[in-house]
């Protein structure tokens, strides 16, 4: 039986400007499985940006050749078309 390690990559860094490289790494260091949170926003991040878990994992996705995704919670948040 193997060890394997996950990860938690909050998505709070635009992709050009480091969250891409934080998938990527997570990935480098040999973690099995990188999570993310489909919150609203998280504590000290609250005022700056808070990218949603569904695209930041398509991304994840297409910067990493083996790494497991998944979301740690999926929020089950009411959509409106007529507010959209």
């Amino acid at each position: 039986m193997s060890l394997r390690l996950s990860t938690v990559t909050l998505p709070y860094l635009r992709w050009h400007e480091g969250g891409r490289a934080a998938w990527q790494r997570a990935e480098q260091l040999g973690f099995h499985t990188a999570f993310t949170y489909d919150h609203l926003s998280w504590r000290t991040f609250r005022d700056g940006p808070w990218f949603g878990a569904v695209p930041t994992l398509t991304a994840a996705a297409a910067a990493t050749e083996q790494l497991r995704l998944g979301t740690l919670v999926t929020s089950v948040k009411p959509f409106s078309p007529i507010a959209a």
